[in-house]
């Protein structure tokens, strides 16, 4: 299943797509529910899953954005 929205951590708003499942799995961030995240700001990605990171999350903001989504979808 695919979610998408936006999310403001402090000045920072975030478009991400999430793609979750209902149980967790090897290839989910550590191990959960999600297996492919893409995270952008101002059209630039700032971190991007897809079954293993492939862009560390860039700064703290992206960081909280990251943490808030692992919270609500894995």
């Amino acid at each position: 299943m695919w979610s998408e929205g936006t999310i403001k951590v402090r000045n920072s708003i975030f478009h991400y797509w999430v793609k979750h499942y209902d149980e967790p799995s090897h290839y989910g961030i550590e191990n959960g529910r999600i297996s492919k995240l893409t995270l952008k700001r101002n059209g630039i990605v700032v971190y991007n899953y897809d079954r293993g990171e492939d862009t560390k999350a860039i700064d703290s903001d992206t960081e909280m954005a990251l943490a808030i989504l692992i919270r609500d979808y894995n």
